[in-house]
């Protein structure tokens, strides 16, 4: 039975409390290493889908690969979820969450 695992993306600061809570933290310093990171952790076994259900990512790092990010929207595994970094945040993850209320609902209901 697959087991599926989490993951947190992001700079070192904002992500590595997540690890005492079991998390596998993956600290990245640019958009180059998120995007290959990101694309690593999202890749599946042959003949699986990816280990990981759920991947963070910091909004600081992901409004710098939106477009990578973008690519597992409509995948079912991994989920790829914004939060927020260690100077807050941008807004982006509560955007992305409205924006798939409105895709499954079909209207506004903010």
């Amino acid at each position: 039975m697959l087991m599926y695992k989490i993951a947190v993306l992001g700079d070192r600061d904002s992500v590595l409390g997540f690890k005492a809570l079991g998390l596998d933290t993956y600290f990245v310093e640019d958009a180059d290493e998120a995007r290959h990171t990101l694309h690593r952790l999202a890749k599946p076994a042959a003949g699986t889908s990816s280990e990981y259900a759920i991947v963070y990512v910091t909004e600081q790092l992901a409004a710098d690969i939106a477009e990578d990010i973008a690519r597992y929207k409509t995948n079912v595994t991994p989920a790829v979820i914004l939060i927020p970094g260690k100077t807050g945040s941008l807004g982006l993850g509560a955007q992305a969450l409205q924006s798939a209320v409105e895709r499954a609902v079909g209207a506004d209901i903010g």
